[in-house]
């Protein structure tokens, strides 16, 4: 359950309108990395949270600060769009071909769709898409995919308080900017902690660890002529996970697979030169006997403990 509180977290008051400004604006509220993004990441992260207590309560809690940010920018929009351009200054902008160049750059989804309001789209105005959320239930995989997310966000929210003069606007982007900072080291904090309560031996992801191929976790491969990328950490230095060493490569195959593919379903008018033999047309019900197969012999190996 949410209570709405009427205060805004923190003024959003510009000095002056500005709708050029509006429609860059748009970004850090529904871009990729906007704070539509961070908000719905959080709380669906938070929902799914299996671990009660400080983990699951520190989630929410920022997932919930973030709403009030979406609600800080969309309320900023609406007040950068206040007197925007709309039929009344066509005739000006007609007779003023200066005019109408700075007047294009509105985005016109600002007057024609939401009437002077806020949307959940970027700049361009391409919806926001639930998409660019990471929940995985994983949360050593979650709070990485946080600190980027945070550091993207800062990155963008400081490259758009460069583009305007207003202080009204900069007073709130200074705030958020510090939020960002701040929720960038809490993310990093809570990886910390991960490791300290058990829940990870590191921090990097390593769910079925024990039988991952332990060769190639130490190897850097090369492909560059010349290349000095040898040089750095990743190459040189020791792996995080068990303190082995790394060691460079170039790039080869490592196996005689060349990736010939099966012949297809003639069924499917796919572009093939027999090389394979005929294809053997395919059904719904072979599909489904396949599947059936496989879970029968996933049953088998978990019985007898083949992991083949």
């Amino acid at each position: 359950m949410y209570r709405h509180t009427r205060e805004l977290q923190f003024t959003a008051r510009p000095e002056k309108p500005d709708a050029l400004f509006a429609a860059k604006f748009q970004e850090i509220l529904g871009g990729q990395f906007g704070e539509m993004t961070v908000m719905m990441q959080y709380l669906f992260q938070g929902w799914n949270c299996r671990v009660p207590g400080k983990y699951k309560d520190m989630i929410m809690d920022i997932g919930t600060e973030e709403i009030s940010h979406v609600e800080m920018l969309t309320v900023m929009l609406a007040r950068l769009l206040e007197g925007a351009p709309g039929e009344a200054t066509d005739k000006a902008a007609a007779a003023n071909p200066a005019l109408a160049a700075v007047l294009g750059g509105q985005n016109v989804q600002h007057a024609i769709v939401s009437g002077g309001g806020a949307r959940p789209t970027d700049s361009l105005g391409n919806p926001w898409n639930a998409g660019y959320i990471v929940a995985s239930g994983n949360l050593l995989s979650d709070f990485r995919s946080n600190v980027a997310a945070e550091a993207q966000s800062r990155l963008m929210t400081s490259r758009i308080a460069g583009m305007t003069d207003d202080r009204g606007v900069k007073e709130m982007l200074a705030f958020n900017l510090a939020r960002d900072t701040y929720h960038q080291q809490q993310w990093l904090l809570g990886i910390q902690m991960l490791i300290a309560d058990g829940f990870v031996e590191t921090e990097v992801e390593q769910s079925n660890g024990e039988w991952e191929d332990h060769d190639a976790a130490h190897v850097f491969y090369t492909s560059t002529d010349g290349s000095r990328a040898g040089e750095g950490l990743w190459a040189t230095g020791s792996s995080l996970v068990d303190g082995e060493p790394f060691r460079t490569e170039e790039l080869r195959p490592l196996t005689d697979d060349d990736g010939t593919l099966p012949a297809p379903d003639p069924l499917q008018f796919v572009t093939y030169d027999g090389n394979a033999g005929p294809g053997k047309p395919g059904t719904g019900a072979g599909a489904h006997l396949q599947g059936a197969q496989n879970v029968v012999t996933k049953v088998k190996d978990a019985l007898t403990g083949d992991d083949h």
